[in-house]
């Protein structure tokens, strides 16, 4: 067997998110079955991150494992040629060590979240970004945000359904900063908690929109009791961008 990593990129609307579910379409099982139809024998895809539905993905990280070796561009081509229905690309593929992991191989994952802010409804941002209405002030976002930095237990941005053993999280960076009409939230970690991205922006927009001091922010995060999470922003808004791995 030879393992390749897999570069892609998707729109997640329409389907259940990125794991493969008993309930909807996922990413994960489009691309199982554009695989199988080059090795039926080849075992799951592995993804790095576990979008939600309605997630978006511009650098997603997976590996699998094929019978045959290949160059990478021809399999790129060849998975491609079996999503012409999907709303995924494969947009590098590259053969890899056979201990390399997708997940568990992951030294950071980048996530940028996109609010549009205008009253106009959304014509071609619709499904890729949240609309909010009223006008946000996007400095004291920033710096309330960075109260977050570093290693901390994050239980206030915690889903409820979350499985992951502890709240502790270490978060290298969180810039909020605007593009004309878009605002735009960057944020980066080793790993997140279920959610976790969707909730802190959540609760800044309560900031940006002066609902919420910069103080009530951080009493918010250090009480580490999801009660005090603000409203969880719609995943129509927010991608994985990137998966850093260690050079070698």
């Amino acid at each position: 067997m030879a393992r390749y990593r897999l570069t892609i990129e998707y729109d997640g609307e329409g389907y259940c998110g990125w794991q493969r579910q008993a309930n909807g379409a996922s990413i994960q099982q489009a691309l199982e079955e554009a695989v199988a139809r080059l090795d039926p024998g080849a075992p799951h895809v592995g993804g790095a991150g576990r979008t939600d539905a309605g997630v978006h993905a511009r650098g997603q990280v997976a590996h699998v494992d094929l019978a045959r070796e290949w160059a990478g561009w021809r399999l790129r081509e060849a998975i491609n040629a079996h999503l012409v229905d999907e709303q995924i690309a494969v947009v590098e593929a590259s053969p890899v060590a056979e201990d390399f992991d997708a997940r568990r191989s992951a030294v950071a994952r980048h996530y940028r979240y996109v609010v549009v802010n205008r009253r106009a409804p959304l014509v071609f941002e619709r499904g890729r970004a949240w609309r909010v209405k009223t006008p946000l002030r996007v400095e004291p976002m920033h710096e309330a945000a960075q109260v977050l930095i570093g290693r901390h237990d994050f239980s206030t941005f915690r889903d409820a359904q979350c499985q992951a053993n502890s709240p502790l999280r270490t978060l290298d960076y969180l810039r909020v900063s605007a593009e004309g009409e878009r605002v735009l939230f960057d944020v980066g970690a080793r790993s997140f908690l279920h959610r976790q991205v969707r909730s802190m922006v959540g609760s800044l927009v309560e900031v940006g929109l002066e609902k919420w001091s910069g103080a009530d922010f951080r009493a918010a995060f250090e009480a580490a009791d999801r009660r005090r999470c603000g409203p969880v922003a719609p995943p129509d808004g927010l991608y994985l961008m990137r998966v850093d791995y260690p050079e070698k």
